[in-house]
């Protein structure tokens, strides 16, 4: 693994184990170099209650950019609703909350999920 990689996984246990604290389930992003996925996680991480990604095939998105974000974060979102859960907790898995995490996050908000 690349020194940056180690880093981002470092940040993202700390964070993680913040999130356990809140009890709450929590969406969760990877972006990897062609595609992006969420998931929402059940408080315990156990159990996914949701997930949508750029690798489907219904889904008109077919790169890693912006655009493609934002149709995972509403779609994540629909889902997320239809299934009971409206409040969840925004895990970016280290990465910065910029560019595609931030799409991500506000259509999540915009379909309906709150942070």
């Amino acid at each position: 693994m690349s020194i940056k990689n180690i880093s981002r996984i470092r940040r993202a246990t700390k964070t993680r184990m913040k999130i356990r604290e809140q009890e709450s389930p929590r969406l969760t992003v990877h972006r990897s170099s062609k595609h992006f996925y969420a998931q929402i996680f059940d408080s315990l991480g156990t159990k996914v209650i949701a997930s949508a990604s750029t690798n489907e095939k219904d889904l008109k998105a077919t790169s890693n950019n912006i655009e493609g974000a934002e149709t995972v974060g509403k779609r994540v979102a629909e889902r997320a609703l239809e299934s009971g859960v409206k409040k969840v907790v925004f895990d970016r898995s280290g990465y910065r909350y910029h560019g595609r995490i931030k799409a991500l996050a506000d259509s999540a908000r915009k379909a309906g999920l709150e942070f």
